[in-house]
């Protein structure tokens, strides 16, 4: 239990220290009356676009590792989609997502299996104990219904299926198929933002933002989505 405890303690403190150093990074070359300017968001889109055009597989390969890494410090999957999307557009960035956040969550969940396990089980196995059996009819069917539903944070939903032992195999495959749809969803949004932005030289009003295609279209499959998870839910759940 010791040892569950430094690592706790050692991956929210790295995870604290990462936020602080960037947020001091960033806010020692912008102020705060900059970042909050349209101009300063369309100038850097048209840098970081041209960046990324002459140095694609630098760009891609240090948002591959950014998102092990983030992953593998507990952080949250939405802002890699909308990041992943509003860099590499609605088709790379829904590929970079979903195999980088795959594959840092199954790092995580060999990690959490080795080191974290009793913890886990401690803490989420009453309350989740209905779901063995039904993990045990068919793994791999059940995780997927599993990452499709969601509804827990990101680093939890990595963690907790080491109470099931759900096998690597299953773990990496069923969160690449099972988080597609919400992934593609949420890294479209980000690239929709991105073309707004480099469509329009003054902000456009929530009214227009909210109504132009790139972004309600996003918007409703999301509502979709949520509709469909939670009908799933009580069906298998």
């Amino acid at each position: 239990m010791k040892k569950e405890k430094k690592i706790k303690i050692f991956l929210g403190s790295t995870y604290i220290l990462i936020i602080v150093s960037f947020l001091w990074v960033f806010f020692d070359n912008f102020s705060l009356s900059e970042i909050s300017s349209y101009e300063f968001f369309k100038y850097n889109i048209e840098f970081f676009n041209q960046l990324k055009n002459k140095n694609f597989f630098l760009i891609s390969l240090v948002f591959f590792i950014f998102t092990i890494i983030w992953v593998l410090l507990l952080g949250f999957g939405s802002p890699i989609l909308l990041l992943s999307g509003f860099i590499f557009g609605k088709w790379f960035g829904s590929i970079y997502a979903i195999l980088s956040l795959s594959i840092g969550a199954t790092l995580l969940y060999i990690f959490a299996n080795y080191f974290l396990k009793d913890l886990i089980e401690e803490k989420f196995s009453k309350r989740f104990s209905n779901l063995n059996e039904k993990f045990k009819k068919n793994e791999f069917t059940f995780f997927l219904i599993y990452r499709f539903v969601g509804g827990i944070p990101f680093f939890i939903s990595n963690i907790l299926p080491t109470i099931f032992n759900v096998r690597l195999k299953n773990f990496f495959f069923g969160s690449i198929i099972g988080m597609f749809p919400q992934i593609f969803v949420g890294v479209s949004l980000g690239a929709g933002l991105n073309e707004i932005i480099q469509k329009n030289i003054e902000p456009p009003s929530l009214i227009e933002l909210l109504f132009s295609p790139e972004i309600y279209i996003p918007i409703v499959a999301f509502v979709i989505l949520l509709i469909a998870a939670i009908i799933i839910k009580k069906i298998f759940y």
